[in-house]
């Protein structure tokens, strides 16, 4: 029987699937990829089926990729489980790439802001009382002159009404 018709296990299949995260965390794989991969690494039953899953990609070959890690025995810290090795170094390249990412995020962020202060102005800033102000105060002043207190206190009320509304209007517009 040829060895690699021989059906793999769970164990087998996660390692393959650990290596698979580690190329994805070292850049290999995109997301797709490392999805589509993941998924034929679950479904795989023989050894040919999981090593066409890594074929192409580098240390694909079955067994141990590389040498144990020679470390001094601290008797406070408990030794590492089997096969935990490759999921340490995934987490590292995660925890890395994320820190490269959150660095590129502020950076952009930065940029925006500076862009944002600095660049050409998104719309005409208008500085003053609207012009309509002005033409409810002459309204204001021909209706004391002529219509006397009555009419004078409406159009004093409409142009009260209209400055609130425009310096409401100006703050918003100034948020936003």
């Amino acid at each position: 029987m040829d060895p690699n018709d021989l059906r793999v296990g769970d164990a087998e299949r996660e390692q393959t699937m650990a290596a698979l995260r580690e190329h994805f965390a070292e850049g290999r794989l995109t997301r797709e990829e490392l999805d589509e991969r993941l998924d034929h690494a679950l479904a795989a039953k023989t050894v040919r089926d999981l090593a066409q899953v890594t074929a192409d990609l580098p240390g694909s070959q079955p067994g141990p990729r590389r040498a144990p890690e020679h470390r001094v025995a601290n008797p406070w810290v408990p030794p590492p489980l089997p096969g935990m090795g490759d999921w340490h170094e995934a987490m590292r390249a995660h925890r890395h790439q994320m820190h490269q990412v959150h660095h590129e995020m502020r950076r952009a962020r930065k940029e925006m802001r500076h862009q944002w202060k600095h660049g050409p102005a998104r719309h005409h800033r208008h500085r003053g009382p609207h012009p309509f102000v002005g033409l409810l105060f002459l309204f204001v002043i021909i209706g004391f002159v002529v219509g006397g207190f009555g009419v004078l206190k409406v159009l004093f009320g409409v142009w009260l009404v209209a400055m609130v509304f425009s310096l409401v209007r100006r703050r918003v517009h100034h948020r936003g």
